[in-house]
């Protein structure tokens, strides 16, 4: 209905009950029901809501929603009604229709707020009742927190608290605020008689172990759990419905992280000229910001994407930081580039993240992963001796250790190119280049993780894909990675592959039914087959192995001073026998020769299987 018809059948509505409110207050006054007005009185009848209109009107009270008016609505109406007696009173004095009206108008005004203010909470709670069910909800935490949210949630019609769950049992069994507290061994009951379907977190002082142990309990019942965030992250410690966060699955894997080392995050960064290659991908951009916060003099954004590069050159530059930020667009295996970018901006540090990593799609453009992955690694670390850069961080992978598809290769290639630069530097005095590789495995919010397309899938109503049942990775969140490659490079010595902690491998279709029971669906298979959502498996890529590996079998791990950060002990590689495979490669590149390519991977980096063989876009192309 159009908004204007339905305010003005609103102030059909308003006209009427002042009408019966003055018939009302007047017959109360006269102790008898008032049938035989006089002329003046018809008249007063008719002209007193035809003042009460406009006021109403100029106060708002037909500007606002019925459906959402509450307290501020009821506030408009004493104020416009109070202003309207006023009004009246004149009225009545001039027309003296009433002998000493003083007690007339104060019941009419008693009651005109009671009729004008009842037929909207009625009109409200008819319209509440037509919409959808109200979502059911439980409040884990019947402390400070907890009450607060259950006040703030109180008049809200899209939501009902049913009651609270915590674990202190002399809570247990209490009536808070009319809302009982309930076991945590009670929601499995309380979700199949009062429908539950959400659960709010309010426990913003509990350690985030603690806090993962009730996610892990939580996850196997198809409720979408919401919480609250840290206390240092809630404004003045007061809790409002919009502090309310979704929980990722960032938080029910992620591992209780360790306060990083300052000193180790400063080293290198501090009041000097950085440099991050793919600063606009996701390891980069989280690098970059971590970068921000150790203040250093400049900070240069180099990548191939002029999009990723405008889209963090604003993020950063909206953080208020007195670093100069310097955006380059270019390719890494451009030497001549890079020679002139890193001398002309000073470069002490970089941090080499441009790669090409996603390994169905490195299948399928071999040629160009070997160009940036392994002459573009080659080119950025000859330009960071030439321009006297004192640091270079590698970012590497753990699909480099014994691989079984060309990304992979690529970037264990690009780790012996560095370990053989490493050594040439450690040999001749006038090179202060030192050389860090960083190893770690697949990180949460990453453009290349499942995580975004299984959110995706389940938007969308699934399935999700999954490839093999039995499928494991190693996992953690981007914030952690970001910080412990800036701590890895400030350590040890040049040549140094650093191999991060990545805790337990995760099962992928493990993963697949936490993200459906945390968005509050049900999985769907043989044992539930009314479920929500269907779990798909598609079959294993071309080159993907049912699980990653962080070291060779022949080399060691090393603790550090680190507790998240180790140390592979290798061989050393000669610059002189990599050089021979590299003009291979590059004349192999020049003639798209797969097979030399494949064969040079074979004879240099350990354990390398391609059983499936060469499925490159523009190869398999010619064949036919």
């Amino acid at each position: 209905m159009n908004r204007s018809i339905k305010n003005l059948l609103l102030m059909i509505v308003d006209y009427l009950v002042l009408t019966f409110s003055f018939w009302i207050a007047l017959s109360i006054r006269l102790n008898e029901f008032y049938f035989a007005p006089t002329n003046e009185t018809k008249l007063l009848m008719i002209m007193a809501p035809l003042i009460a209109l406009p006021i109403f009107y100029s106060f708002g009270l037909y500007r606002s929603m019925l459906r959402y008016s509450g307290y501020q609505s009821i506030r408009i109406i004493m104020i416009g009604v109070t202003v309207y007696t006023i009004f009246w009173f004149m009225l009545v004095l001039a027309t003296e229709v009433v002998n000493k009206p003083y007690d007339f108008l104060t019941i009419n005004w008693l009651l005109s707020i009671y009729l004008v203010g009842g037929v909207r909470m009625l009109i409200r709670w008819v319209l509440t009742e037509e919409d959808a069910q109200p979502t059911k909800a439980l409040i884990y935490g019947a402390g400070a927190a907890g009450i607060q949210l259950k006040s703030a949630i109180e008049y809200s019609p899209e939501t009902k608290i049913i009651g609270f769950i915590d674990d202190d049992p002399k809570l247990q069994g209490l009536d808070i605020e009319g809302r009982k507290v309930y076991s945590p061994s009670m929601i499995s009951k309380l979700i199949e008689k009062k429908l539950i379907t959400h659960i709010f977190l309010a426990l913003p002082s509990l350690l985030k172990s603690e806090k993962q142990l009730i996610l892990q309990t939580l996850k196997k019942y198809a409720l979408e759990i919401r919480s609250l965030p840290d206390l240092s992250d809630l404004v003045e410690g007061r809790i409002s419905v919009s502090d309310l966060k979704k929980i990722k699955i960032d938080d029910l894997l992620g591992r209780s992280a360790r306060k990083p080392n300052d000193i180790l995050l400063k080293r290198d960064i501090e009041k000097r000229n950085i440099l991050v290659t793919g600063a606009g991908g996701s390891i980069g951009s989280e690098l970059c910001r971590e970068i921000i916060r150790q203040k250093p003099n400049k900070l240069v954004l180099f990548d191939i994407s002029e999009y990723a590069l405008y889209l963090i050159e604003r993020d950063l530059s909206d953080s208020d930081c007195e670093t100069e930020i310097i955006p380059m667009v270019g390719n890494v295996y451009d030497g001549s580039n890079l020679d002139k970018v890193f001398q002309s901006f000073k470069i002490n540090t970089i941090y080499h993240t441009a790669a090409y990593k996603h390994v169905p799609l490195v299948e399928k453009n071999i040629i160009e992963a070997v160009k940036v992955n392994i002459f573009g690694t080659l080119s950025c670390i000859n330009a960071a001796i030439n321009s006297g850069v004192n640091s270079f961080v590698f970012i590497s992978t753990d699909k480099a250790v014994r691989p079984t598809n060309i990304m992979g290769a690529t970037k264990r290639f690009a780790e012996l190119i560095l370990k053989s630069k490493a050594l040439i530097a450690k040999s001749q005095e006038n090179i202060n280049t030192r050389v860090s590789i960083v190893r770690f495995g697949n990180v949460l919010g990453s453009s290349g993780s499942v995580v975004p397309l299984f959110e995706k899938q389940i938007k969308q109503g699934g399935p999700v894909t999954v490839t093999d049942p039995n499928i494991i990775r190693y996992f953690m969140t981007i914030e952690e990675a970001s910080q412990l490659v800036i701590q890895s490079g400030a350590m040890g010595t040049s040549g140094d592959i650093f191999v991060l902690d990545m805790g337990e491998q995760i099962k992928i279709a493990q993963l697949a039914e936490d993200m459906i029971r945390l968005s509050g669906r049900t999985v769907k298979n043989e044992g539930n087959p009314e479920g929500d959502i269907e779990i798909l498996f598609t079959g294993l890529r071309p080159g993907e192995k049912l699980y990653e590996e962080l070291k060779n079998r022949d080399s060691q791990l090393i603790p550090t001073d680190h507790e998240k950060i180790m140390m592979a002990e290798e061989e050393e590689t000669i610059w002189e026998d990599l050089q021979v495979h590299l003009e291979t490669l590059t004349i192999a590149c020049s003639e798209y020769d797969y097979e030399t390519i494949e064969k040079v991977f074979i004879e240099n980096v350990s354990g390398f299987k391609h059983d499936h063989g060469i499925t490159d876009s523009i190869e398999m192309v010619n064949r036919e």
